[in-house]
């Protein structure tokens, strides 16, 4: 009789206020889940590893949701050069219904931490050209983990209320831009399944920690790394005459590069190109015989990113004729890697929005900026076949960021040694926002 009145109660109960009871329940189970969350933040911010060498981070990940049980599998994943990758792939299936990819990457970057806090990382290691580098979270996807984490399990004890198969992916290596690529090699769509849905999230600090932010349409842009070789002819630096200058001609095709977006690309197409590296020379009184250059495109659009690319290209050539370069040593440009935009499927976003929104409250749902930053997620669409969303979650103290905002002095970004997301309100809101999406995505 009691789970009858219950029943009936609720049936007599509006539907908003259904709504607003359940959505009130998702976030006070988040709060319950605070305290195992923060040990596992703390966990996982003191024990950071480099892109290609996850090994701890890929195995507590997928020992987390293992517990939770998840059917685990690790180790997925293939590099260009044939190594193995370490990724994890855990999946649960719930009846017919949507497939859901929601995604957390495993790497950390080579940053020595600088926080002062009492779960700082003081892990050092060596990288792969041999040296001894600092080892941090620097990017935050120690909280990333930590949030998927908070909603697998939220999603796992919530079964009846949604149906279909959940596919959380432990991605390595997203700061080098090779680990998403490497899982779709390894065949993971052909071995458990083409997703419906794609989600994923990255913390921020330019939105307040307690908040969200999303919106269709590119949310970052893409990256292509590219490297330039200028050559010359050498000799004594006493008779530059007798030879080809390649450093002389390296620093003007920096400085005529740096005209291309302003001068040659539409204002309202957005691109970013930086020269990020110069190398030449081995002594004062030498001229080398070329010069090699490291450079960073990001664009929205890749038909202007092709643009940028002819362009630089012939910029190259053409200075090297007007040098009066040999045509046997004329510049090449190469790209070493790349990856595309990440599109935000503006009709996937509203959706997601709205659940958002009552979850969190109208409030705590802002409407998210595009920036020139790069992820490899967007990978996961298979260019833009399979809707997928990627939102920002707030970092910030709200006090400190409105003081930024008045003061123009920006808070410690992203890959800073001083980077420390407010990470209590920021696990909470991304636990509850993530599961909640999900739910709308899988009822």
């Amino acid at each position: 009789m009691f789970v009858r009145t219950l029943v009936l109660a609720a049936a007599a109960m509006p539907v908003a206020a259904q709504s607003s009871a359940a959505q009130a329940g998702l976030a006070a189970s988040a709060e319950r889940q605070l305290p195992a969350l923060t040990e596992t933040y703390k966990h996982l911010h003191r024990n950071p590893e480099l892109s290609g060498h996850e090994e701890e981070t890929a195995a507590f990940v997928g020992g987390e949701l293992r517990k939770l049980g998840y059917t685990v599998t690790e180790h997925v994943g293939k590099y260009e050069d044939g190594t193995q990758a370490l990724g994890v792939v855990a999946v649960m299936e719930n009846g017919a219904g949507p497939r859901l990819l929601m995604r957390t990457e495993l790497d950390a970057l080579p940053v020595e931490e600088k926080t002062g806090l009492d779960y700082a990382s003081h892990v050092k290691t060596i990288n792969a050209q041999g040296q001894q580098v600092s080892v941090m979270h620097a990017c935050g996807h120690d909280l990333h983990m930590t949030v998927l984490l908070g909603a697998a399990r939220e999603l796992a004890q919530r079964k009846s209320e949604w149906h279909g198969t959940l596919m959380l992916i432990g991605q390595p290596a997203e700061e080098s831009v090779g680990g998403a690529q490497a899982m779709l090699a390894d065949h993971m769509y052909e071995r458990f399944g083409r997703p419906d849905f794609v989600l994923s999230e990255h913390d921020t600090n330019d939105v307040a920690a307690g908040s969200i932010a999303i919106k269709g349409g590119p949310l970052l842009a893409s990256a292509t790394s590219i490297n330039v070789t200028i050559r010359g002819i050498g000799g004594h630096g006493s008779a530059p005459q007798s030879g080809k200058d390649p450093i002389v001609l390296a620093a003007e095709f920096v400085l005529v590069a740096q005209t291309i977006v302003s001068r040659q690309i539409d204002p309202q197409q957005p691109a970013v190109l930086t020269v990020g590296t110069i190398h030449g020379g081995t002594k004062n009184n030498i001229i080398p015989d070329e010069v090699t250059l490291g450079l960073t495109l990001r664009t929205y659009s890749p038909v202007v990113r092709d643009q940028i690319l002819a362009d630089l290209r012939r910029t190259a050539n053409g200075l090297a004729e007007a040098y009066g370069i040999p045509a046997d040593r004329m510049p090449t440009v190469t790209i070493t890697e790349s990856t595309p935009a990440t599109f935000c499927d503006p009709a996937l976003a509203e959706r997601l929005r709205a659940a958002a929104t009552a979850a969190l409250g109208k409030d705590r749902v802002l409407e998210a900026r595009a920036v020139m930053g790069s992820e490899d997620v967007g990978l996961f669409s298979l260019d833009g076949k399979i809707p997928a969303v990627m939102y920002w979650l707030g970092a910030a103290d709200a006090n400190k960021l409105e003081e930024s905002l008045k003061s123009g002095v920006p808070l410690p970004s992203l890959h800073s040694p001083l980077f420390a997301p407010v990470y209590e309100p920021a696990i909470k809101t991304g636990v509850t926002a993530m599961t909640a999406m999900a739910l709308d995505l899988l009822k």
